[in-house]
């Protein structure tokens, strides 16, 4: 199925029911007081993440979600029912973004974890919270708060931890078949990738990783081109980039001004993934002789002032893949005790 990571919908929390005017009226008892009683609240609409959705595509036949209506008041001090609460179900790492001020509200991260996103109004007040010494006999009601709306975007952001960056026909998806089970598309036509595939990378029995083929950037992803724009956003959440680049490409290009370009693009989308570490990989080693591969990387990481890790590669054949695969488990292993040092220092 098509991933679809991008959805907008509107959320309408129930109204509160309107407060009662009533009067006790019963056989043989003259002058009975106020008993109106008050409305219910109306409903909230919360958003859950679960597990076992993997995209946004339910949202484009449902995009109104409204919550129930509190039920009004009623006499012989009787309070409406609460409106019935609607728990809409989104993806695990899906964000949400309130549409009218650009802010983000929420991020759901975790199986399970809720966020309120329309607050149901109160319900009125019955006649007998009006009632005094002066007032026997009070006509008043309040009637029910109005219900929260908002227009909602959701943005689905994968949970990886390892993000392949590239030039469309750099290799992403040839890469994450060798190292993964995944199965993207593979052929020899750009763009062949048109949504994010993951893919875990098992090391050994316990340890492992889940690593994003990205769809292939070009120049302008940032802004718009190509597909890059829709999927940059799943690379916000990895813990390390590796940055595929062809060791000479096929089309005549600069392997060097590849890798600036999409560098640029990363910078203008957030200056954030700017921070995160890069690894590059020239892939395609195998087409060809050993000497040569090395004398082309070498000759970018000088041109680039490269000073990060690099490795030569070769999806296909599946050389060198595995070594690179046991370093980035080694990284990933050793920013987990990091945090995990850092977190007992501020508990201790």
């Amino acid at each position: 199925m098509k991933l679809v990571d991008e959805a907008e919908i509107s959320v309408i929390a129930g109204n509160g029911g309107n407060g009662c005017v009533g009067f006790r009226r019963e056989k043989f008892i003259p002058l009975g007081g106020p008993d109106g009683g008050d409305g219910g609240n109306g409903g909230d609409v919360w958003l859950e993440a679960t597990r076992n959705l993997n995209t946004l595509v339910d949202f484009r036949h449902q995009r109104i979600f409204r919550a129930q209506r509190g039920q009004d008041g009623m006499g012989q001090q009787r309070y409406g029912k609460g409106g019935e609460d609607i728990v809409i179900r989104v993806p695990v790492g899906t964000q949400v973004v309130n549409i009218d001020t650009d802010e983000v509200i929420g991020d759901l991260v975790g199986d399970g974890d809720r966020l309120l996103v329309a607050r149901g109004g109160q319900g009125g007040l019955g006649n007998m919270h009006f009632k005094s010494s002066i007032t026997r006999a009070p006509r008043k009601a309040t009637p029910g708060g109005e219900g929260e709306q908002r227009e909602l975007r959701l943005e689905l952001k994968l949970l990886a931890d390892v993000g392949l960056l590239g030039f469309p026909n750099a290799g992403k998806s040839t890469l994450i078949r060798a190292v993964s089970a995944a199965t993207p598309k593979v052929a020899d036509y750009p763009f062949t990738t048109l949504y994010p595939n993951l893919g875990v990378v098992s090391v050994e029995p316990a340890r492992s990783f889940v690593i994003a083929d990205i769809p292939g950037l070009i120049e302008g992803a940032a802004d718009g081109a190509g597909l890059g724009a829709l999927f940059l956003r799943h690379i916000q959440r990895t813990r390390l980039l590796l940055h595929l680049v062809e060791v000479e490409p096929l089309d005549g290009s600069d392997a060097a001004d590849q890798i600036r370009a999409i560098e640029r693009e990363l910078e203008k989308f957030d200056a954030g993934l700017m921070d995160k570490p890069r690894w590059l990989l020239f892939n395609k080693a195998d087409l060809l002789p050993a000497e040569d591969s090395r004398a082309h990387a070498e000759r970018v990481v000088a041109e680039l002032g490269w000073t990060g890790p690099w490795f030569i590669v070769s999806g296909l054949a599946h050389e060198g893949t595995r070594e690179v695969m046991l370093r980035v488990q080694a990284f990933l292993d050793e920013q987990a005790r990091d945090a995990a040092d850092a977190a007992d220092a501020i508990e201790g």
